[in-house]
């Protein structure tokens, strides 16, 4: 029996932006976040207010607060007077939060190897033996996902960047959309499953240029693949000529 990744993240203490503020509000938007994340609601899906604060069992306030967030976080556009739906992956937008990604995660993991502490990669190096379990399990996919964002989270709070990790989050929408369909790939979760290995190792040694390199290599996968993506799920992407 695989562990429920809610009991994971509450041992490992990955504390999430919900748990910090857990309204009504927050709550909302965690929801949908994580359901636009996953691809339960694709581009292109129309959200019905009505039905989430039926859903969610909140009134209008709430719901209308975190479709405010979610469409700051460029996952939704409303249009006025019509209606609210899930945007396509924009891959301006998400060539952007890559370029912001690799900045700040090779710093991360070049911080933690100048302190040279194995306590603060403990939780890390037990994210990456649970993940390693579902390695080619393709009916885990979103269990496999959460540890993968759990993993890189823990190294965030063992460098004491929880805040900066929070305003990665908000700016990785698209990029999180693109990853997700690209996990299901042959081959994907085993190169996951290396990358991380590759990061600690280099942590590890204390070794600012393997941990970096391992970092930068690891976060290169799924934009390789962009192209194919884009074939394969071209209703996924939004049109270059398309606003």
């Amino acid at each position: 029996m695989q562990p429920n990744i809610a009991d994971l993240l509450l041992a490992f203490n990955v504390v999430r932006r919900t748990a910090r503020a857990p309204t009504a509000a927050g709550r909302v938007y965690s929801g949908l976040r994580e359901r636009i994340l996953n691809l339960d609601l694709p581009p292109r899906t129309t959200l019905v207010r009505a039905q989430i604060a039926s859903d969610y069992e909140v009134s209008q306030t709430p719901v209308r607060e975190a479709l405010l967030q979610l469409e700051q976080d460029g996952l939704i556009k409303t249009y006025p007077q019509s209606r609210t739906v899930v945007t396509e992956i924009d891959l301006e937008q998400l060539a952007e939060a890559h370029f912001l990604r690799v900045a700040v995660e090779t710093e991360v993991v070049r911080s933690l190897c100048l302190r040279q502490d194995p306590a603060l990669t403990h939780k890390a190096h037990a994210i990456l033996q649970m993940q390693a379990t579902l390695e080619g399990n393709t009916t885990e996919t979103t269990l496999f996902n959460e540890l993968d964002t759990a993993f890189h989270e823990v190294l965030f709070l063992a460098a004491g960047q929880p805040n900066l990790h929070l305003l990665l989050r908000s700016r990785m929408g698209h990029l999180a959309r693109a990853r997700r369909l690209d996990l299901p790939s042959e081959g994907k979760m085993k190169a996951i499953l290396h990358g991380h290995r590759a990061i600690l190792k280099g942590i590890d040694s204390g070794i600012e240029a393997q941990a970096t390199a391992a970092m930068r290599d690891h976060l290169s996968g799924t934009i390789s693949r962009l192209d194919r993506l884009v074939k394969e799920h071209p209703g996924f992407f939004k049109a270059k000529n398309r606003d």
